[in-house]
C-alpha cells in the first residue's frame, strides 16, 4: 500500500511538472491593429508589421518573455475608427492580449484607446500623433511616438528661419490633419505672426483635389504644406506639379506627414518630389543604438531597400510591452501599466522614459528625436538626402536647394 501511494504520488507530481512545462510554454500573446486594407493607410500598417516582426523573431531567437514564446495577433481596421473598436474589443475579448499596440492613425487610435481604457488594458501608440490621444490622460495609454505638437513646433521654426511671407496648408480631414494644421498655425502666430497662413481641409479619400489646387496657380503663395497621408498625399502632390504650383521656383512644397521615406514614394510622386522638403524621424545619419542599427541592417537585407522611421516605430512598441512584461515579471495587465510608468528604456531608438506631466506631454516620450531634410534627384535613397536639421543641431537653411523653374 505504501508503494502505491508513493507511485501515485510520483505521477502526480509528473503530471504537476509536465502541467507547469504546458503553462511556461504557453506563449504571451499581443495584439496590434493596423490598416491592412483601404480607405486606410496600408503603406504605414505593412511598414509598422514588418518592424513588430523583427522584434518578435529577435525576442523568440532569445528564449522569449519570461520563459514563454512571444505571439502577435494582426486585426485590419481599415483605418476606420468603428473598425479599430472592433479589433480592440476582439483583441483583448477573443484572444486574451496582454496589450495592444500598432495604432498608426489618429482617428483609429481615439476609437481604440477607449475600448483599452475600459478593459484597463495596456495600450502603447505606435504612430498616431494627435495630441488628443495624449490630452485624455488615460493611465494605460503610452506614446513612444510622435505628436502634433512635436512637428508643429519644429515646421512654424523651419518656416521662420526660411523667411516665407505666405503659407498655404493642405491637411486631410481627420483627427490628425486637422489638428495638426490648427497647431501649425498657432505656432506661426508666435514664431512669425508677419506671415500669411491658411489651412484647406480635403477628403483623405479623395481621388481628384484640382478644385483646390488650380486657385493657387493665379496666386501662388511662397510654401504649400502637406499634411496628408497616402495615397491622397500622392495625388496631391502630383496635381500640384502638373499645375505648376510646387515645388517651383516661386514655391516651396513641405512636407509634414513623414511620407518621404516610404518604399512606395518615389515610384507614386517622380518628379513631384524632387525639391521636397520633409519633416522626418528618421535619417541614416542619426545616431542609433546598437539594437537599432541591428534593426535597420536585418530590414535592409530582407526588404533589400532603407528602412523607414514606422519599421523602427513598429520594434520599439513591441520592444517595449516585452520590457515592461520582463520588468515586472508577469502578464497582469495592471503590473505591465505600472512598469511602463516607472522604467527608464532602452530602445531601438534611444533611452527615454514617459513624461506624467498632463496634457500633450502624459505618457509621451517628450523628446523624440526628428529631421529636417531636402530631396534633389528623383529616386534619391534617404541616406543621400541633404540632412538640414537633427535634434538639437542648428538649420541649415543655406543648403536649401529651390527649382530654377
Amino acid at each position: 500500500m505504501r508503494q502505491l501511494r508513493f507511485s501515485m504520488a510520483a505521477v502526480a507530481a509528473t503530471l504537476a511538472g509536465m502541467l507547469s512545462t504546458a503553462q511556461a510554454a504557453e506563449p504571451i500573446v499581443i495584439g496590434v491593429s493596423i490598416a491592412q486594407s483601404p480607405p486606410g493607410s496600408v503603406v504605414q500598417g505593412t511598414q509598422v508589421k514588418d518592424g513588430a516582426e523583427l522584434i518578435v523573431k529577435m525576442v523568440n531567437d532569445k528564449g522569449g518573455v519570461l520563459g514563454r514564446p512571444l505571439k502577435v495577433v494582426y486585426e485590419d481596421n481599415q483605418g476606420i475608427p468603428e473598425k479599430g473598436r472592433a479589433a480592440a474589443e476582439k483583441l483583448i475579448s477573443r484572444d486574451k492580449v496582454v496589450a495592444i499596440t500598432g495604432g498608426h492613425q489618429s482617428s483609429v487610435c481615439l476609437a481604440e484607446i477607449e475600448v483599452a481604457h475600459r478593459y484597463k488594458i495596456p495600450y502603447v501608440n505606435t504612430n498616431c500623433w494627435s495630441d488628443d490621444v495624449r490630452t485624455k490622460g488615460y493611465p494605460e495609454v503610452f506614446n513612444p511616438g510622435n505628436y502634433n505638437t512635436r512637428v508643429s513646433s519644429a515646421m512654424a521654426e523651419t518656416i521662420a528661419a526660411m523667411k516665407v511671407k505666405d503659407v498655404v496648408v493642405f491637411a486631410e480631414n481627420t483627427d490628425y490633419g486637422i489638428g495638426q494644421a490648427k497647431i501649425l498655425g498657432q505656432f506661426m502666430e508666435k514664431v512669425a505672426p508677419q506671415t500669411k497662413y491658411k489651412y484647406i481641409a480635403l477628403d483623405r479619400a479623395g481621388k481628384d483635389f484640382t478644385p483646390a489646387v488650380l486657385p493657387l496657380r493665379a496666386s501662388p503663395p511662397e510654401m504649400v504644406v502637406n499634411i496628408m497621408l497616402p495615397p491622397a498625399a500622392y495625388i496631391l502632390m502630383n496635381q500640384l506639379y502638373e499645375q505648376g504650383i510646387a515645388p517651383s521656383a516661386k514655391t516651396w512644397f513641405y512636407d509634414g506627414a513623414g511620407i518621404a521615406d516610404y518604399p512606395d514614394f518615389w515610384q507614386n510622386v517622380k518628379e513631384a518630389g524632387k525639391y521636397m522638403l520633409a519633416f522626418g524621424l528618421y535619417h541614416p545619419k542619426m545616431p542609433m543604438p546598437e539594437i537599432g542599427q541591428t534593426i535597420a541592417k536585418t530590414y535592409q537585407e530582407q526588404a533589400k531597400h532603407e528602412p523607414n522611421r514606422l519599421i523602427f516605430q513598429g520594434a520599439d512598441s513591441v520592444l517595449q510591452i516585452v520590457r515592461a512584461i520582463e520588468m515586472a515579471k508577469s502578464t497582469d495587465s495592471q503590473a505591465i501599466i505600472k512598469a511602463l510608468q516607472d522604467m527608464e528604456y532602452e530602445g531601438v531608438r534611444g533611452k527615454f522614459r514617459f513624461s506624467q506631466e498632463p496634457g500633450y506631454t502624459y505618457q509621451q516620450w517628450v523628446d523624440i528625436p526628428y529631421v529636417t531634410y531636402q530631396l534633389t534627384e528623383v529616386d534619391q535613397p534617404l541616406s543621400k538626402t541633404t540632412l538640414i536639421q537633427a535634434t538639437g543641431q542648428q538649420l541649415q537653411t543655406d543648403l536649401l536647394v529651390k527649382p530654377s523653374k
